[in-house]
């Protein structure tokens, strides 16, 4: 064999047994020290805002962590008291619009099941004894069949639901813990944020940490741009459906639009949760002019999505509206619903590692030739 392909070949398997030892390793590390990656996540986004305090506001590290750490916790705590707020409102709301809806809805059911269910009933009953004895059985075994199949089914989904109560019951010290300990990393990873940096340098080759580096920051941006560009949808979503229902003079036209904007985060499924039963129970209770316009404000926030989805992200992230727009295609079909958050995020990574020559000097090494030549 010529020696020159035996040692690519060689150095080929070298890379490729390294990668594949990195992510065994990597995974079975993370299983238990997950805590403290998601504390690194968190000091990763929380950085800019640490250094803001730090430099602009003269404060101790520190204390510019702990204030950070407070101010974020304390937005999250605020949307859910909010959102509490205004579940409870819209709760108190349906309690007293619910019994007539629920009327109409009844009375609806019962027209229909006198006008179209029992004459048709009538009909297959007249063709069923018009069948022979054999012809008889059969169907009812196969509608015995199918029966069964769907109460054993049915049965399957209860007994696992009961069977998994205690497993999620038991989530919730586990869920404390994980939190305690990210928060308290979180602290410290923050706190030491640039010594762990610099550490980093001492300790790496110069070409690792420099690439290391670049691949960090670009990250950080597309990351944050990817951030920025949900942001940008849901906000012109919830804008969307607030003109909308205005027009329309639905009444919490406000809340409607802000749920619909936090729902369209939802992959694939997006503002369609709220707007498809909607629209089905106006139709059934005979208002098919709310219905209507629904169904035009529904359809206009689809297209709105599709649209801009694909330029909004390729703007904020730096992308190819087209590469953008097959990662989305291909996530779903890979993963599902997570696939149109995680295309975007593995498209990024690919770009980063890219811009940061790490697949040409893995392939300059595989071809033994020195990357300085390039």
């Amino acid at each position: 064999m010529n020696p020159v392909f035996l040692n690519r070949f060689l150095r080929f398997l070298i890379v490729a047994g390294i990668i594949a030892l990195g992510g065994i390793v990597l995974f079975y590390i993370s299983r238990y020290t997950y805590p403290f990656i998601i504390a690194m996540i968190i000091a990763f986004f929380m950085n800019p805002l640490v250094d803001f305090l730090e430099m602009k506001g003269r404060m101790p590290r520190g204390l510019a962590v702990i204030i950070s750490i407070v101010f974020i916790l304390s937005v999250f705590a605020g949307l859910i008291t909010i959102l509490i707020a205004e579940i409870v409102s819209g709760a108190d709301y349906l309690g007293g619009v619910v019994p007539a809806h629920l009327d109409t809805l009844i009375n609806y059911l019962e027209d229909f099941a006198a006008g179209q269910l029992i004459p048709f009933y009538n009909r297959i009953a007249v063709l069923f004894n018009n069948l022979d004895v054999k012809q008889q059985t059969t169907i009812l075994d196969n509608i015995q069949n199918v029966g069964q199949k769907i109460g054993s089914t049915a049965g399957n989904f209860i007994q696992g639901f009961f069977q998994n109560i205690p497993a999620i019951i038991g989530w919730f010290p586990n869920a404390a813990s994980v939190l305690i300990f990210s928060l308290l990393a979180t602290f410290f990873i923050s706190k030491d944020w640039y010594r762990m940096s610099n550490f980093s340098g001492r300790i790496l080759p110069p070409k690792i940490f420099s690439s290391g580096k670049r691949i960090v920051e670009d990250l950080k941006k597309a990351l944050f741009g990817f951030i920025r560009a949900q942001f940008t949808l849901i906000s012109l979503t919830t804008i969307i459906v607030l003109i909308g229902l205005l027009i329309l003079r639905v009444k919490y036209a406000i809340t409607i639009a802000l749920i619909c904007g936090i729902v369209d985060l939802l992959p694939y499924l997006g503002t369609g949760t709220v707007f498809v039963p909607w629209i089905i129970y106006e139709v059934i209770s005979g208002n098919t002019s709310l219905a209507i316009g629904l169904s035009v404000l529904y359809v206009i926030v689809l297209v709105q999505r599709q649209l801009m989805e694909p330029k909004v992200l390729s703007s904020s992230i730096g992308l190819d509206p087209l590469a953008t727009l097959v990662s989305l295609f291909a996530g779903f079909k890979l993963i599902g619903f997570l696939g149109l958050a995680a295309g975007p995020v593995v498209l990024v990574i690919i770009n980063t590692l890219i811009k940061a020559h790490v697949f040409s000097d893995i392939w300059e090494f595989i071809m033994g030739r020195d990357p300085k030549e390039r």
